[in-house]
């Protein structure tokens, strides 16, 4: 069913014919179905400043590329399909801002250690300069098994809320998606610690308990207001390490979909910060929605209409 609303209208999907991407690729058939959007598929031939570039034959990726169209072409209203040469990363953001896309989708081998050191990601890449919201899939372990054509759908969806403005945009995206989908949403909130003991142990500051309450009676409102859109939907508290609790609290919870912000650090602010949505997406076990610069239509009216500014913990 193609609801009545434009949230996402045109979707990148950026594919380097991997597992990965034709995992991801059954998503893309989802939400171009559920959301009428035009889907354009993307392969990005990898040339690096610097290098010379080998003389290549592009017949097996042209021919590739015109099988993804294809096996779209059969589950969505509009595909197109086109290669690029360059950094990937650059050229799937500059695609992305010349198709006015509201959705880029693509896969992630989610490398960790020293892989990831050393190849790093061209999906954690495009989340730090993307000029809309991204979709990143890994290939999980029963991806292979349940590809039977029936088409992907939401039930559980997550949005970790920490009250930073790009975590209340992810909870727009959040609310909006589960409503289209008839998912049921949970708001997660990591309480991090706010102090170090003199032995490194975790602490908390005094008034952490009058933290707590205010945390507490802001998810209630946010839920109260939720469920005045007719979505199903709970809050939970929990404490730790935000991206190792996120991630914890998601394999124990059978969730189909992270919604999350992210402030798409870069540079020496990244390094020494590091991004909690990159080291979710990173090893989660199911798809992350990562809203970093949000395109939502003109006019559109936020869902989250609170009489108060939103609760903001203190750094």
């Amino acid at each position: 069913m193609v609801v009545g609303h434009s949230l996402i209208k045109r979707v990148l999907f950026a594919t380097d014919f991997s597992a990965c991407a034709h995992h991801a690729e059954e998503y893309v058939a989802s939400l171009s179905t559920v959301y009428g959007a035009t889907v354009e598929v993307l392969h990005v031939l990898e040339l690096y400043p610097g290098i010379y570039p080998a003389v290549q034959d592009h017949r097996e990726t042209d021919e590739r590329l015109a099988d993804a169209v294809h096996r779209l072409q059969r589950k969505t209203i509009s595909v197109t399909g086109h290669q690029m040469t360059g950094i990937p990363s650059v050229q799937i953001c500059q695609a992305a801002m010349q198709h006015d896309t509201d959705l880029i989708v693509l896969g992630t081998h989610g490398r960790t250690g020293l892989a990831h050191i050393l190849l790093g990601s061209t999906a954690e890449r495009v989340l730090t300069i993307a000029p809309c919201p991204v979709l990143t899939v890994r290939e999980s372990e029963g991806s292979e098994k349940r590809r039977t054509g029936a088409p992907i759908t939401f039930e559980h969806i997550v949005v970790p809320i920490d009250f930073s403005d790009c975590s209340m945009d992810a909870l727009e995206y959040g609310i909006q998606m589960a409503k289209d989908a008839g998912a049921s949403l949970t708001l997660l909130h990591i309480l991090e610690p706010v102090s170090y003991g003199d032995d490194l142990t975790l602490g908390h500051t005094p008034d952490q308990g009058r933290v707590d309450l205010q945390i507490d009676s802001e998810l209630r409102a946010y839920v109260t207001t939720i469920q005045a859109a007719g979505v199903s939907v709970r809050y939970m508290i929990r404490g730790g390490v935000p991206a190792d609790s996120i991630l914890e609290w998601v394999r124990s919870s059978a969730c189909d979909l992270i919604v999350m912000g992210t402030h798409g650090r870069r540079g020496m602010s990244r390094i020494l910060n590091g991004s909690v949505a990159e080291a979710v997406l990173r090893r989660a076990s199911c798809p992350v929605f990562a809203v970093r610069t949000p395109k939502f239509a003109s006019g559109r009216q936020r869902m989250m209409q609170m009489e108060t500014e939103p609760m903001r913990r203190p750094t």
